[in-house]
């Protein structure tokens, strides 16, 4: 006698084959198959376990994504315009820490004894100094 599944697991495993998660790799697989013309769009959805839909949908999805990059419409620049404006933010960060070291740099320098104060301070003297 064969042990019945509950119907949970049974539910479980038709949403998961439902809801299944397609790679890159494997639309375009799909994709590259359908253009083929080996088998009609209808056969290869069944033999895949999608719907037509989805399947017209990464096609177009993918001819866009194809045109836009020979068309040179890329993230190329984006990512280029991206780095040009991190480059002017260090930049500018570099220019902000740069004031701050110098403002506390005088700072400190305005408030140490003069070179002739602090000698007069551990008794040098300055008659062996100037000779």
């Amino acid at each position: 006698m064969v042990p019945k599944r509950s119907a949970e697991k049974t539910v479980r495993e038709i949403k998961r084959r439902i809801h299944r998660e397609y790679s890159a790799e494997e639309k375009i697989r799909i994709i590259f198959d359908g253009l083929r013309d080996e088998t009609s769009i209808a056969e290869l959805c069944r033999r895949e376990g999608i719907h037509q839909n989805i399947y017209y949908k990464w096609s177009r999805d993918f001819l866009e994504a194809g045109k836009k990059r020979l068309g040179g419409d890329t993230m190329r620049e984006t990512n280029t315009k991206i780095r040009q404006e991190n480059m002017h933010l260090k930049q500018l960060m570099a220019d902000i820490a740069l004031k701050h070291f110098n403002k506390k740099y005088k700072t400190v320098v305005k408030n140490l004894p003069s070179p002739r104060n602090w000698m007069k301070s551990v008794h040098i003297d300055f008659s062996v100094i100037y000779e």
